[in-house]
């Protein structure tokens, strides 16, 4: 998922015969209807992934004292991501000025300003052979779920005011770098490394749930976790919130082949077939190991094999993404229940054990199902030096936002405090943070 943009030889034009100006005319990038169409119906399914999608499944999945809070903190992301990505987030991911192949230098790490208020973006634009717009658009729709699925490891405890504040520093120091390194093209570091991340494995995923992590432990456990029970309140928000993740997917993955092309139909077989063999690998990990499978435990394994595939689905075939699936069910299964318990840590809606866990393990068998050898659509024909190259790009991932998201919390609350009081908490934020109840009985 890249910005190609051929510019044509026009500054030679007036050197060559008309023949071969009219021939360098005929194959300058014209619009294609079809693949406008596509990466139109692709964004508008990505940010419905956001709101209502994530919205609802986190919403049902925390107290009733707190369904609103969560929910507003996904529009107010929505709303603010929307603003910083048009004054810069765009140009800082995408602005290729100074980059080189193979050389590293500060532009391999972060944009430059050249596209800030999207300077230059005309209704003429192109990326590849759909509109400028679009493109801007929907990778617009890729920044904002990316820190709303934060939400999820710190829900319920959270001021409102400092959670806008560390989204917006967030998305500037973090998410928009990642971007940049992973996706701007040649010289971009990770992309000069040979990571592959069709979808959003290390920028979306890893980065989120790495960053939840951080935060659910500056933060601290929730009042009374774990001995006060802290159910779901209504499991039938977080199943409509999982099916709508689940079909806006297609837009995640199947759009960012960026045309409608053979690419993208493939992205769209894998993301069943995997999302499939979580779900099943989730329920009948858990039916095994407590007797029963749980409603919660099938959505929570839909997003897991979602995640999972998100970085392979433009290189890997049907049998790699079903292996894919299954794997990050199962793992994320374990991760979610039995190693949060272990550690003690509070993800309060499990960002880390889904997002963080999932993507690290998509990131790494991409390396291994993306080679032909294996059912692959990709050009790997060395299985351990790209699962090596991915094992890198999943480290510095890992590292650059678990240190940069620790600073950016840590300064944040020795400035205006994180955390809401226990008596907020105790009420609820829904009420102590917006005087609203999201329940009038």
């Amino acid at each position: 998922m890249t910005l190609r943009k051929f510019a044509g030889l026009g500054a030679l034009l007036s050197f060559v015969t008309p023949g071969l100006a009219m021939a360098e005319e005929a194959a300058a990038p014209v619009l294609n209807s079809g693949d406008t169409a596509w990466m139109l119906t692709a964004t508008i399914l990505v940010l419905f992934m956001t709101i209502p999608g994530l919205a609802l499944f986190y919403g049902g999945m925390v107290r009733s004292k707190n369904i609103l809070s969560v929910m507003m903190q996904c529009f107010a992301i929505t709303g603010l991501i929307s603003i910083l990505w048009v004054i810069y987030g765009y140009s800082i991911a995408f602005d290729t000025t100074g980059m080189e192949q193979g050389v590293v230098n500060f532009s391999s790490f972060v944009g430059g300003l050249n596209k800030a208020f999207l300077a230059g973006v005309t209704p003429d634009s192109l990326t590849g052979l759909f509109p400028e717009a679009v493109f801007i658009t929907f990778q617009m729709t890729f920044a904002i779920i990316t820190p709303a699925l934060i939400v999820g490891a710190f829900a319920e405890r959270m001021k409102f005011s400092a959670m806008l504040i560390f989204m917006g520093v967030w998305f500037t120091l973090v998410y928009a770098p990642i971007a940049h390194m992973v996706w701007s093209g040649d010289g971009g570091l990770m992309w000069d490394w040979g990571v592959l991340d069709f979808a959003g494995g290390t920028v979306v995923h890893i980065n989120a749930g790495i960053a939840g992590l951080v935060a659910c432990l500056v933060l601290g456990k929730r009042k009374g976790f774990p001995t006060t029970p802290m159910a779901p309140h209504n499991l039938g928000y977080t199943l409509m919130g999982a099916a709508m993740l689940w079909v806006g997917w297609f837009g995640f993955n199947a759009g960012s082949a960026i045309a409608a092309n053979g690419t993208a139909g493939m992205a769209m077989l894998v993301t069943q077939i995997a999302t499939a063999a979580a779900a099943l690998g989730w329920m009948f990990a858990e039916w095994i190991t407590h007797g029963k499978p749980s409603a919660l435990g099938i959505a929570s394994g839909v997003v897991a094999g979602l995640v999972a595939i998100t970085p392979a689905a433009g290189t890997v075939g049907p049998m790699g993404a079903l292996v894919i699936g299954l794997a990050a069910g199962v793992v994320c299964f374990f991760c979610a229940t039995t190693l949060k318990r272990k550690m003690g840590y509070d993800d309060s809606l499990d960002a880390f054990g889904v997002h963080g866990i999932g993507g690290i393990l998509g990131a790494i068998l991409t390396g291994v199902f993306a080679a032909p050898a294996l059912g692959g659509f990709g050009t790997v024909t060395d299985i351990g030096a790209q699962v090596w190259i991915q094992l890198k790009g999943v480290g510095f991932t890992v590292i650059y936002t678990a240190i940069v998201t620790f600073i950016i919390l840590k300064v944040l609350d020795a400035v205006m405090g994180l955390r809401v009081s226990e008596e907020e908490e105790a009420v609820g934020l829904d009420l102590a943070q917006h005087n609203e109840r999201g329940y009038n009985l």
